[in-house]
């Protein structure tokens, strides 16, 4: 299940993308799933756990990824238990949160309304514990914290 945290969360980290780069591990780059995304967010292709080829930038490491793909392999791969603050995630990053949040309970931060789509889902609102499940009904809550 989704967990958010709307506005600010005691001990959050608040920049994923800087977190990413000290702590990501080469075996997440290798999985289909980070494949997919990358590939997906950022229209690049996975060489290898040091090497992705960017059709804007060339050849990168995956410190050059974009701030929202960082922050999705985070919240898929990593193991600490820490709350991300998702708010370097565009829109389009919202389907794999759901995704991965389909996977395991994720808990997350969000200091903007993000737009998880026309779909239903199911989303826990931490700051009052009302469960949304569709796109009005998570603007009827979001806007009273943000």
């Amino acid at each position: 299940m989704l967990n958010v945290y709307l506005g600010d969360c005691e001990n959050e980290v608040y920049n994923p993308p800087v977190y990413f780069i000290n702590q990501y591990e080469d075996a997440w780059l290798e999985t289909q799933l980070a494949k997919d995304m990358i590939q997906d967010i950022d229209k690049s292709k996975v060489v290898g756990p040091h090497l992705i080829q960017s059709p804007v930038l060339g050849p990168i490491s995956p410190r050059e990824l974009s701030g929202g793909v960082k922050t999705l392999l985070l919240f898929a791969f990593d193991e600490s238990g820490r709350i991300f603050n998702a708010t370097a995630c565009g829109d389009n990053c919202a389907k794999w949160i759901l995704k991965i949040a389909e996977k395991k309970d994720l808990t997350i931060s969000l200091h903007h309304s993000m737009n998880f789509g026309d779909g239903a889902y199911t989303i826990r609102i931490l700051n009052n514990g009302r469960i949304v499940h569709n796109q009005g009904e998570w603007l009827d809550v979001v806007y009273d914290f943000l």
